[in-house]
């Protein structure tokens, strides 16, 4: 299968309407998630990595104590592709994820105190 490269035009463009906290830099697309420390970082990489591995389309990660660095491309067509479009919303969705928000009052989410503390949710 033959995937076609987006034009950086065309790349800023979904960004800014369909991911609009993931970048554009250096030929890859781009998300920093912040975390509350070490063991949410790890929990983030994991969750990365089993999306990617059930994508069977694999990032480049950054892993520091407070953040994550995604990044995408796709190899084979030297640029971003759909596949880079769809794996980075599907992160988006999953990490991002915030259930007191959107779960109708099932969920409560994650309590507002500092030993609890996991994603820092972009507002």
């Amino acid at each position: 299968m033959t995937e076609q490269a987006y034009t950086e035009a065309e790349v800023e463009g979904r960004l800014t309407t369909e991911l609009p906290h993931w970048v554009y830099e250096k030929g890859w697309i781009r998300r920093k998630i912040k975390t509350s420390g070490w063991k949410a970082s790890l929990m983030v990489v994991n969750t990365v990595g089993h999306l990617a591995e059930k994508a069977w389309h694999h990032p480049d990660l950054t892993v520091s104590y407070a953040f994550v660095i995604v990044k995408l491309v796709t190899h084979s067509a030297k640029g971003i592709t759909e596949k880079d479009f769809a794996l980075a919303k599907k992160i988006e969705e999953v990490v991002m994820w915030d259930a007191a928000e959107t779960s109708a009052g099932v969920f409560e989410g994650t309590p507002d105190d500092p030993r609890f503390k996991y994603i820092k949710q972009d507002k």
